[in-house]
Order: structure tokens, then sequence, then C-alpha cells
């Protein structure tokens, strides 16, 4: 094990001194060689920063997994309490200081207490507002060369300071020349080029801690995660999705989809119409307890309504994507990360939540074996203990007609729970689509154990499970 450790360490440093030697050779080369020299010293500086964090994350974790037979339970705990939050902050230094790929996953990973320990997620949950803002010169360059013009042919009127800044890109406020109000957003200057390789070192870390983290399909979670990473870079993709479910909520009472400008969009350039409104969290902190309830409830319709009905879902449910506008309308933004759903996995995922609801075992056992879930040992005591993790307030709603909200001290009972049965029955194989699924459903729990709303069941969630 030790010897493992070391040979990881040893390979990341021969690969940083490999990329530094290159990219001096490359600055040898002169003047018609700088972008070229900067990307591969920006390679080094990566290799030997980030790749080297993460080795160390490793070499802690494996090295506990050898003395801790020598400890007793009480001292094993505590020094694995230490070990979470020494490795969770360099993983935080690393994606503030290295942004990119990095400052992404970080931002995934804060969002999903199932896959990571408490003190991950707690030393993560800054990084979702850590993404520096980029100089508006660079972005100024970014917007000619997309556009193919002078801003100034483009936009009337833009405003040089970001209204949000993340690790992909950032938004601007502009007016067009027709004098319509839109929201720009302008992908942050190299981060593609550095995607692929942030990537990479995530998986050499991932492999380095198979045996350490509890149980489950991470090959599935790693290859959607960074599927997600990539496809922000996607900008035509994200118009698409943005347009696809405008049109699908468009007339809904309650709910606006901003819409895209095509003739100012490009690969690397958003532009949509502009929307006003106030964070959520704004908005559930300052209502009353019916108003707070009737926002929740439509934000859970909402999503219920594009997994089930629209084929296509807004898979980053962070309370920053919503607004709530003057008319009390809620107002979905950033699309750069959606999941499409066809028929026959929407249907299947609507029995799954029937099944449960309504406490039919058998079913609810094949429905999951039809999605695509698996167990080690083929039993699906496991699959059904993550499904109660998850829907276990919809099962008590339909039986009162109301949700509640287990106290902390439950929700650390059934997580040890599910601990416990997936250490003894792995899940080895979850539906891609499901990652995403649970991040948006995970993410949501946390926004209502914390408001604690008194959502009527019958109003915001039957309509959906009977149609």
């Amino acid at each position: 094990m030790i010897s493992e450790v070391n040979e990881l360490l040893g390979a990341l440093e021969r690969t940083a001194w490999q990329l530094r030697a290159i990219s001096d050779e490359v600055v040898r080369l002169g003047t018609d060689a700088h972008d070229e020299a900067r990307l591969w010293k920006a390679r080094a500086a990566r290799v030997s920063g980030t790749g080297l964090m993460l080795a160390r994350v490793v070499a802690d974790y494996r090295l506990f997994a050898i003395y801790s037979a020598f400890l007793t339970r009480k001292k094993t705990a505590a020094v694995l309490e230490r070990i979470h939050r020494r490795s969770a902050a360099r993983f935080y230094r690393a994606s503030v200081e290295q942004k990119g790929a990095f400052l992404k996953v970080g931002q995934l990973l804060s969002s999903r207490p199932d896959l990571l320990p408490a003190p991950w997620i707690e030393a993560l949950a800054p990084l979702q507002d850590a993404a520096p803002p980029v100089a508006f010169a660079e972005v100024r360059a970014i917007l000619e060369a997309e556009l193919g013009a002078p801003i100034e042919h483009s936009f009337a009127d833009f405003d040089e300071t970001p209204l949000a800044a993340a690790s992909i890109g950032q938004v601007h406020r502009a007016v067009t020349r027709a004098g319509r109000e839109v929201a720009v957003k302008v992908q942050r200057p190299g981060i593609a080029e550095l995607v692929e390789h942030d990537l990479a070192l995530l998986a050499l870390f991932l492999q380095g801690l198979d045996g350490i983290l509890p149980p489950t399909d991470y090959e599935t979670i790693a290859a959607e995660a960074a599927a997600t990473v990539r496809g922000e870079l996607d900008y035509v993709a994200e118009a698409r999705a943005m347009s696809e479910l405008a049109d699908f909520f468009d007339g809904t009472p309650g709910v606006r989809v901003p819409r895209p400008l095509p003739e100012l969009c490009s690969a690397r350039v958003l532009t949509a119409t502009f929307e006003r409104g106030v964070k959520i969290t704004s908005a559930l902190d300052r209502a009353e307890p019916a108003a707070r309830a009737e926002l929740l409830g439509r934000l859970l319709s909402i999503y219920l309504r594009q997994v089930l009905d629209a084929g296509r879902f807004q898979a980053d449910p962070h309370p920053g994507n919503f607004l709530v506008a003057d008319d009390g309308a809620l107002v979905l933004l950033d699309f750069g990360c959606t999941r499409a759903l066809d028929e026959t996995m929407r249907a299947g995922y609507r029995e799954l939540v029937q099944a449960f609801v309504r406490g039919d075992q058998p079913r609810l056992a094949a429905r999951l074996d039809a999605l695509g879930f698996a167990t080690a040992s083929g039993q699906p005591d496991t699959l059904v203990a993550f499904a109660a993790a998850l829907l276990s307030s919809f099962q008590r709603a339909a039986a009162t007609g109301q949700f509640s909200w287990p106290t902390r001290e439950a929700v650390l009972a059934e997580a040890g729970a599910l601990a416990d049965a997936a250490s003894r029955d792995p899940v080895t194989r979850l539906p891609p689509e499901f990652v995403m699924i649970g991040r948006v459903f995970g993410t949501l729990a946390g926004l209502f154990q914390h408001y604690r709303p008194a959502i009527d069941f019958s109003r915001w969630v039957l309509p959906h499970l009977v149609g």
C-alpha cells in the first residue's frame, strides 16, 4: 500500500518535471511560440501543484487504511475526521487557486452529501461563490472574436461589471442595438484547454481512492461529472436546452425561462432575455410560512414536470439559479448543466416513485432493475434504502397530505443505515441519468430541510404521479 502511494507521488512529480522542461524548450524557440509556452507552463504548474495535492490526499487515506487497524474505534473515528477536514481543505484551496474544471467539480461535489462525508461538504460549500471575475478587456476580446464585430456594433450598452462570475463563464447585463435588455454569458478565456487536463488528474485521484470511499458505482458517477463539465463548455447546446425549456413552460403561470437571442450567441457567448428578480433564498427568508410553502411547492412541481414530462431538466438547482420576480414568478437560470430523458425513462421513473409511495416493494424492485440499477448480490435491499433516502418524505406526505421534515437526528440515522446497507451489498451499477436526478433532488431536499415548508402533496406532487 505504501509503495503504491509513493509510486503515485513519483509519477506526478516526474510528469510535472517533464512538462516544465518542455515549456522551457518552447520558450527558447522564440516569441512566436509564446502562447504555446504559456499553455505548457500552465499545465506544468497544475500538475506540480494540484496533482501533488491530490496525491497527498490519496496518501493520507491509504496510510490511514493501514494504521487504523491498530486504533480503537473511538480513536479511528477521530483520526478519520481530521483526515477528512485536512483533505477537504486542501481540495478547496486547490479549487480556488486553479479554477477551471477543479472549481467546477468542487462545486458539484459540494452539493452531494450522499457521496462525500460531512466535513467535505462543509469545506467545499463556499466554492459555489468562489469564482473571481475575468477582466473586462478579456471579455471584450472574446465577445468581438465570437460575434465578429466590435462590441459597440452588437450592443448599445454593455455593463463592464459582471452580474455573476462562475467557474466556466461570467454574466453581464447589456442592451442590444434594438433596445432589448439582455444577459450575456461569456466563457472564461482558456478554460476549454484546461478542462481535459484537470479531468485527467481528477480521474487519477479517484483511482487512488478506490477501495477507500464507500462502495458504489463511482465509474458512472465520475463519467457523468466529466460529461457535465464538458457540457458546460458548449454554449450552443445550452442555448438549445434553454429554448426547449422556455417552450415547455411557455404559458405556465408562475414560472419563466429566459429565451436566447440566436444572432448574439456562439460557441463561447450566450445572450438571452434579461429577467429581474431576487435570489430565491432572499425571498424565502422574508416570506410568511404560507408564502414560503407555496413558493417551494411550486419549485418542486417545476422539477417534477421537467423530469417526468419535459424530456429535459436543468440539473444544477443551486439557489443562485432561481430568482423570484416582482410578480412572484419563479425564474429558472443557467442551462449549461441539463440532462435529457426519453419517454421510456420518464415513464420508468414515474412508476418508480408511484411504487415507493404505495409501498409496493415487488414493483419497486422490478422498476429499479428495469431502469438499470444493480447491486453486488443482485438483491434490491440497498437500492430500496437509497430510494428511501430520496423519497421517504414523499411517502409520508402521501399518507398525511402534507410534507413533514425529519429531525437532524433522524437524517443522520437514515444516512447511517444507508451506509451500512451499501457496505454489506454495494451498488455496482447506476443508470447515468440517475446521477443527475439524484443530484437535483438531493440538493432540493437540503433547501426544503432548511426551510421545512408545509407543502401540499395533493396540489404540488400528486398530479405528476397520476399523469
